[in-house]
């Protein structure tokens, strides 16, 4: 009897919500398996940083390299906090499961927003998987995973607050950038660029309401009307003649813009390619926006959320990390693909776009051709506008979207889509089962471990690459540069010598290496055991470094004072 009543149960549920459910199962399983298991650089100096302000508060000073009077502005204080707290209670695990976590979240977030906004469970689902897999290399245990999800819901915010007018969301928009500020204040002016399509549109809609010289003149005859009646109450003469053909000009006026806005009503009610909506609310929008501006001031990091960005483009670092070089299409298939996409759709259908999802399109691929690292906002936003293109194709072509659903959801194709989706989760998860947390290729896990034995720290100088330095001081290890680029960048410190650039002609051997050491009086270097300066040292016949470790990977010099005879 109870097997009858489970059947009948299952009979009675609805395959949509079977394939909700099967949705939200496949979007976690792929979003776990897209996640890394070993860490990023960032990640090392992220919870050293967390143990540092955890025991003396965010002191807005660098305390883990050797230079003397450079500055930290601790841009993801709270992030770094929380990586902390959990490293300390769960370790290594801990930090991946959230990072999993996280990726979920993002994942899950990214199928809610399109489902309500374009009322469609496969449609939905398939775009949030060709984004996320776009998205994977971007998966990460930084502080810009948290950025993601709150991007993805601003947008649900901001278009319930314009369709709806309710507060309630007007709150959640305030809220956000308070979250920003403190968790990656970098990214806090990009929260307000999302505003700018939405109020773009409102400001082009009323301009194409009103045909302004005609209302200019419509004013001073209005103005003239009312001098004139002001004279005649006042017994002065004037001519009846004149004052009853300013008024047959301004109702003949007033009609003819009223047809024209009929007009142009009835023509955006089916237009050509674009559409342009005057939403109300949008004027609400902006003072929303305006509180905003303000949020940036409830974090202890003072100004940086306002000038952390500026100061980042004004500084040498973009010109030489490779996450804000521009993208190159050639070398980046996805982002091609994808714009080729909206280009088909846009160009070679009947489709229509809202304007401000035009703003959103043409604004956030130039962010990306500019950094490569805006891929990702362009993929997460253009998700959106995509799935929205997409039931615009259904809807221009007459094409019946029940009948697609119900065809998906038949057993076989369901079927194929798990087989599939399983098929790609193994593919992506295989070459990762065996990976550590930490990458000995890498990172110098165990050439730290001779220096810690070996070494006095607290007379060395180190001098280090940029890509193990986090590692470095997450073992207690001064150095001379690590990925937190903006610190040792003249904008953000004020000191004279720009030791990134340094680093970046020694390393490219733009400089001569012992120039740069002398320079900085360096005791010790650490490098790749197949960099180019180190080749060069150990072709070198000269004595002065000693060579004092060396693994499969890295190699650790003393510098003598003289060399030795």
């Amino acid at each position: 009897m109870e097997e009858k009543k489970k059947s009948k149960i299952m009979m009675e549920i609805p395959y949509e919500t079977l394939f909700v459910v099967l949705a939200f199962t496949l979007i976690v399983i792929f979003s776990v398996v897209i996640t890394p298991v070993t860490m990023q650089n960032d990640t090392f100096y992220t919870i050293k940083i967390g143990e540092h302000i955890s025991n003396y508060g965010v002191d807005m000073k660098e305390p883990f390299s050797w230079h003397e009077g450079l500055i930290y502005t601790y841009p993801h204080w709270l992030y770094d906090l929380i990586s902390y707290f959990i490293y300390a209670s769960f370790g290594w695990k801990g930090i991946y499961i959230t990072t999993c976590l996280l990726s979920c979240i993002l994942g899950i977030s990214l199928f809610l927003v399109l489902r309500k906004s374009i009322k469609n469970d496969i449609i939905s689902f398939a775009i949030t998987i060709g984004a996320m897999y776009v998205l994977k290399p971007y998966i990460a245990a930084r502080a810009q995973l948290v950025t993601f999800i709150l991007f993805i819901w601003t947008i649900f915010f901001i278009e319930k607050f314009i369709q709806t007018g309710k507060w309630r969301y007007a709150v959640a928009l305030i809220i956000i950038p308070i979250v920003i500020a403190n968790v990656h204040a970098a990214v806090f002016p990009f929260y307000f660029v999302l505003f700018l399509p939405y109020i773009g549109e409102y400001i082009i809609a009323n301009i194409a309401d009103m045909i302004l010289y005609k209302k200019v003149q419509m004013f001073f005859w209005k103005k003239r009307i009312v001098q004139l009646e002001k004279n005649k109450k006042q017994g002065k003469k004037i001519k009846e003649e004149k004052l009853q053909k300013l008024q047959e000009k301004v109702n003949q006026e007033t009609e003819i813009l009223s047809r024209v806005k009929i007009k142009r009503g009835m023509a955006q009610k089916d237009p050509y390619k674009i559409q342009i909506v005057n939403d109300k609310n949008v004027k609400f929008l902006i003072l929303i926006m305006i509180i905003c501006l303000f949020t940036g001031l409830l974090t202890p990091i003072g100004d940086t959320p306002y000038t952390y960005l500026y100061k980042t483009m004004m500084g040498n670092t973009t010109q030489n990390i490779n996450e804000h070089l521009p993208l190159t299409l050639v070398e980046n298939t996805n982002a091609m693909c994808i714009i080729i996409i909206f280009l088909a759709v846009l160009t070679f259908t009947k489709v229509k776009i809202r304007l401000r999802d035009l703003f959103f399109i043409g604004g956030l691929c130039y962010l990306m051709l500019a950094s490569r690292r805006q891929l990702t906002m362009f993929v997460i936003i253009g998700a959106i506008v995509l799935a929205r293109l997409v039931m615009q194709l259904f809807k221009e072509y007459k094409m019946d979207i029940n009948k697609f659903n119900k065809e998906i959801l038949k057993p076989i194709p369901i079927i194929c889509i798990l087989v599939l989706m399983i098929f790609i989760s193994y593919k992506i998860a295989k070459p990762k089962i065996n990976n550590k947390y930490i990458s000995k290729s890498s990172y110098p896990v165990e050439a730290c471990d001779y220096i810690l034995e070996n070494i006095d720290i607290g007379k060395a100088r180190f001098y280090n690459e940029y890509n193990y330095g986090s590692y470095m001081l997450f073992r207690g290890i001064p150095v001379f540069i690590d990925s937190r680029a903006d610190v040792y960048d003249p904008k953000f410190n004020g000191l004279e010598d720009d030791i990134f650039m340094d680093f970046i002609e020694t390393s490219s051997i733009g400089k001569y290496y012992e120039d740069i050491f002398e320079k900085y009086d360096i005791t010790h270097i650490i490098t790749y055991k197949d960099s180019k300066m180190n080749m060069l040292m150990k072709k070198s016949e000269s004595k002065k470094y000693k060579q004092l470790y060396e693994d499969k990977n890295f190699t650790v010099y003393e510098r003598l004072s003289e060399e030795i005879e």
